[in-house]
């Protein structure tokens, strides 16, 4: 037996030996690294050769080397979350980048106080990750999603760094009380309010507000939810009724310590200038209307006041942890200089998080969070509402080019009191800085009770204090100003503090139920405090006058302090779900708000919500339809309410005035109550050929109802101003249609084209109470005058202005009934807007392109209207525009439909190449090297800056929409960004 052995064992041997070149020869070895698509290794993939069960696995830096017959031809590579990939054998290393697959219906989303798989949805909500959001330059997280998301309308106010934005989810629905969208951060609402202490110049009037998002770092932010409907909403209740955007900060993983740095580099200059006459036009266009005005010179106001602005940000972050917990620690710099000169926004930002577990059975555990931010902004002389002497862009734009902006000794021309303002004068002497320091500080321990039991309890405290010094040099003509100089200083400060607990429930209760639930209690606190102080007439210019103001005369100083009424919101809420053979999905919600702002009668709210959805994708009738992924039908129904308006209006209140006289400001209302609105939302999600198309289509009606409003009181009366609920309700309703789709899908390269566009309609109904007029027209000849109204059945804030006939034999205007009678003229709420945005990526490179446009809506240009008139010819420059039409100089300026304009835009907002170099060096990994361009281009017929503009031109506290006077630029930027992993 033994012998046999031997015997075959030496046959083998032989066989080996003697047939060496016909069985090697019939083998090869391939190799090589298995990466994701932003270069980063994969271990653990599976390599194996086509048709057949041998293979191997990538090793921890994603390098695998396998021998496979000679005449193999492909190599099939999978890893879990990755789309499976088939390469051809070749000879030398085998370079492979695995995609992840769509995993769009099993993310998880981000819901009010919990989480979901987005598959489970039965609201309108929309999850954006970090990887969707627009490039470049973001002081603020709303810039990020920008076109975006359907239903959701972002408008940049003015072009300022920092500058505040217009947010509008499924369009306005208040008149007097806030529009814009709870923003929750990390289960923490925010107050939606800046500590910035005010200043209203004089003859300049108020500088336009910051954003209340400056604070958070962009590159700390991991995803973005926006919830659309009652059915998402509710569960915010008094809070939600103009939407909820979600913002979830990065923590850190399990994993070694990782390094993640970002820096960006770039340059801002002026999208587009207006066109106003140059010397020599100007010089004829005397000649032909036979004024004076010719100073001899050459000059142009804008030149003097802009520059090309250098902006750069750098980001820091290091993370990691195991499986008793993980952190995060980011730091952020970023310097942006406007395009405005002696502007711009200087942002440092810090924070700390983590999320630890204890106990051998790891039930316990605490996260934490604690972000920190300095905001230092230096702020422009560009204000909402100037007079007849106007901020700087419109002094810049009205200066005449004829008169020359400094001296033949180099000194600034500075003209005669009630003369044109030099805008170069007024740039140099104008010094204002806005310092707000934040702080948000979250802790939140929990212990589950069960797998499927836990209770979890949050506190946060939200802390900004704002400084503010300005200052106007003597030398600036402006009466009140030359020879006096004026000086302010004001401190204010915002604290919020929220507790919360909170008892989630989830279990499989058997092969077919699911059911979830959660119950909280919460109570939140604002308080808001501040002083100003101010004076006129310095003996000396040597320091800035805000550092010397007891040097003004006592009768030239003046100081004021106040404190906002204490806020106070108490809550209980409570959502179940129930998922049956996961086709049949209902979701209920009750959230019970008790606020102080409320009349005694009515101090408490209750804002119910329930929603189903239908996987008829599941259904045995499509069960073997596999080019049909998802196939989902929605429907909700909710009430939310609204609460944004001043703490203490159901209340008397009173205002010490100096000396210590007092007096009575608000009447108080104690049947004051909710502004409330009830919505309704349909909706289908459809995904296709293996998700290749994917999207949804929503349909919505909001109707909102007790709408807010302050009237001035009648005089005589014991005090100024009275809150009541308005008859009437604002309708909002339309179509949202969403959809993403790989055009080209293969190993080299692929396209994907999305677009959302959203058709919307906005009506006020049944309204019988008195007239409100709003949209304030600034500038020389239109005191007092207004050009918006919220009347009965017409948009909020329908143009309300004189029809425009033409001109006379002798130039003069000609308005429909003499001018004495006012048309509602147009809407400035746009009727229709669209976001689209298309990727391509070829092997390393990565181009990505988002466009945004609204449509059907009109803008009024209080610039053309007042600042670039006819009359200006002889002292101040005019639009090239109104050149020989045939208007005489001496037609009086008015307000009119002359001066609206189409609205319609189309804007190349963001477009940004990137290369992935992956790792270099074996020390930096996942190197990306991007070049970003923001606002290329915008098609569009309007005349002025850009018609994405609002500035506020509210009257008593109605809001305005649509209006365009004089604003800060929008800025075109270039920039080029680098990242890396260590």
């Amino acid at each position: 037996m033994i012998k046999l052995r031997l015997l075959q064992a030496l046959a083998l041997s032989l066989l080996f030996f003697l047939f060496p070149s016909g069985v090697l020869a019939q083998t090869k070895a391939v190799s090589g690294k298995i990466t994701d698509e932003t270069g980063s290794p994969i271990p653990g993939a599976t390599i194996s050769l086509k048709g057949t069960t041998t293979g191997t696995v990538s090793d921890p830096k994603g390098l695998f080397k396998l021998n496979v017959p000679a005449s193999a031809t492909t190599l099939v590579v999978t890893f879990i979350g990755y789309t499976q990939q088939e390469v051809p054998v070749k000879d030398g290393e085998i370079d492979v980048f695995l995609k992840p697959e769509n995993t769009t219906l099993t993310d998880v989303v981000v819901v009010g106080y919990g989480t979901t798989r987005k598959k489970d949805l039965t609201g309108a909500v929309v999850s954006l990750r970090a990887k969707d959001f627009n490039r470049g330059i973001a002081n603020a997280p709303d810039q990020l999603i920008q076109g975006k998301v359907s239903g959701l309308m972002i408008v940049n106010n003015n072009g300022a760094p920092g500058a505040a934005a217009t947010v509008r989810i499924r369009g306005n629905s208040s008149v007097r009380s806030g529009n814009q969208p709870l923003y929750v951060i990390d289960g923490v609402p925010l107050d939606g309010r800046v500590a910035r202490p005010n200043i209203n110049a004089n003859n300049l009037g108020t500088t336009p507000d910051a954003n209340p998002l400056n604070f958070i770092n962009s590159a700390d932010i991991a995803t973005m939810e926006v919830l659309k409907d009652a059915s998402a909403t509710a569960i915010y209740g008094s809070r939600g009724s103009n939407g909820v955007i979600i913002i979830t900060t990065k923590k850190g993983q399990q994993g070694p310590a990782k390094v993640d740095f970002g820096l960006s580099l770039g340059a801002s200059s002026i999208m587009k200038q207006l066109k106003v006459l140059n010397a020599e036009e100007y010089r004829k266009a005397l000649q032909t209307y036979g004024s004076g005005g010719d100073g001899g010179g050459s000059a142009n106001g804008m030149d003097e006041i802009l520059r090309t602005g250098i902006n750069q940000n750098y980001s820091l972050a290091i993370s990691g942890g195991n499986e008793n917990g993980n952190y995060r620690a980011s730091f952020g710099l970023s310097d942006q200089q406007g395009i405005v000169r002696r502007s711009g926004l200087k942002k440092y930002t810090g924070n700390l998080s983590g999320q630890f577990k204890f106990l051998e059975n790891k039930r316990l555990g605490i996260d934490f969070n604690l972000m920190a931010a300095q905001t230092a902004e230096q702020l422009a002389p560009i204000t909402n509402n100037a007079g007849f002497t106007g901020s700087l862009i419109t002094q810049a734009l009205q200066w005449n080019p004829t008169v020359n902006i400094r001296n033949a000794d180099g000194s600034l021309n500075i003209l005669p009191k009630g003369s044109a303002v030099n805008p170069l004068a007024m740039q140099q002497g104008w010094d204002d800085n806005a310092t707000i320091s934040y702080i948000l500080g979250t802790i939140s321990p929990y212990y589950k009770f069960t797998d499927n039991l836990e209770y979890r309890f949050l506190f946060s405290i939200n802390r900004q204090t704002g400084i503010r010094k300005a200052q106007i040099k003597s030398y600036v003509n402006l009466e009140g100003v030359q020879d006096f100089g004026q000086a302010y200083y004001g401190n204010a400060e915002l604290t919020t503090k929220l507790f919360t607990h909170t008892l989630n429930f989830n279990k499989q209760l058997s092969s077919a139920f699911h059911f979830g639930a959660v119950v909280g209690y919460e109570y939140q606190d604002f308080k808001f405090q501040g002083v100003d102080l101010g004076a006129l007439g310095f003996a000396t210019n040597a320091l800035p006058y805000y550092d010397i103001l007891q040097n003004a005369l006592q009768s030239n100083t003046f100081m004021s302090s106040y404190v906002n009424p204490d806020s106070d919101l108490q809550s209980v809420f409570g959502r179940v779900t129930g998922n049956l053979y996961d086709k049949y999905l209902l979701t209920a919600t009750l959230r019970a708000d008790g606020s102080s702002k409320f009349g005694e009668n009515n101090k408490y709210g209750y804002f119910p919500s329930f929603a189903a959805k239908w996987n008829i994708h599941n259904e045995p009738f499509l069960k073997g339809n596999t080019s049909l992924q998802q196939l989902a039908l929605r429907a909700g129904w909710g009430i939310t309410g609204n609460q944004e308006f001043p703490a203490g209006a159901a209340q008397e209140q009173y205002a010490l005035g100096a000396g210590g006289a007092a007096g009575l400001a608000n009447v108080a209302n104690p049947d004051l109550k909710w502004e409330r609105s009830s919505q309704l939302n349909i909706g289908l999600d459809f995904s296709l050929m293996n998700a290749r198309v994917f999207g949804s289509v929503d349909y919505f009606y909001k109707k909102t109802t007790d709408l807010l409003f302050n009237f001035p009181t009648i005089q005589p009366a014991p005090a100024s101003s009275y809150w009541i609920n308005l008859p009437g309700e604002v309708i909002n309703k339309g179509v949202e249609i969403s959809a993403k789709g790989d055009i080209v899908r293969n190993n080299n390269f692929t396209w994907t084209l999305g677009a959302n566009v959203t058709f919307i309609r906005n009506r006020m109904q049944n309204y019988d109470g008195p007239q409100v007029n709003t949209g304030s027209i600034s500038g020389q000849g239109v005191s007092d005058a207004w050009v918006q109204r919220i009347v009965n059945d017409q948009p909020l804030n329908v143009f309300y202005v004189r029809k425009f006939l033409g001109f006379d034999k002798d130039g003069q205007g000609q308005y429909e009934d003499g001018g004495a009678s006012f048309y509602y003229a147009g809407d400035p709420n746009p009727k229709t807007l669209l976001g689209i945005t298309t990727e391509l990526a070829y092997k390393k490179w990565y181009l990505t392109v988002n466009m945004n446009g609204a449509f059907g809506h009109k803008v009024y240009n209080n610039t053309a209207n007042t600042i670039l008139p006819i009359n200006n010819i002889g002292s101040r420059n005019i639009a090239k525009s109104i050149l020989n039409n045939g208007e005489n100089p001496s037609n009086p300026i008015t307000t009119s439909d002359r001066y609206l304009e189409n609205g319609n835009f189309l804007k190349l907002t963001n477009l940004t190449l990137n290369y992935n170099l992956g790792n270099v060096a074996r020390i930096f990994k996942n190197v990306n090297l991007s070049l970003t361009g923001q606002n290329l281009f915008v098609i569009t017929k309007y005349s002025g800056f850009d018609p994405e503009v609002n500035t506020d031109k509210s009257i008593n506290g109605v809001t305005s929409f649509g209006i365009e006077y004089g604003p800060y630029p929008t800025a075109r930027n270039i920039i080029f960004g680098l990242s890396l992993s260590l």
